[in-house]
């Protein structure tokens, strides 16, 4: 099996061009994705409210105390 650049070199141009890109485009992906960890210091702060509101009415209700 060929390597990956003599494969590359074998393409026409307009090709290998979008080989570089489609390359730029997982390299930008990938270095996006390096953030923070999703936070669930929140879970469990609503249980107090569990009888008295149904999980939809529960997070409508998060909507309004949140301000969105």
């Amino acid at each position: 099996m060929q390597n990956l650049e003599e494969m590359i070199r074998q393409l026409p141009p307009e090709l290998q061009q979008e080989v570089t890109d489609f390359v730029q485009f997982l390299l930008e992906k990938r270095s996006r994705r390096t953030g923070k960890p999703l936070r669930q210091d929140w879970a469990g702060d609503l249980r107090e409210y569990r009888h008295e509101y149904t999980s939809m009415e529960l997070q409508k209700k998060a909507l309004e105390w949140r301000g969105d």
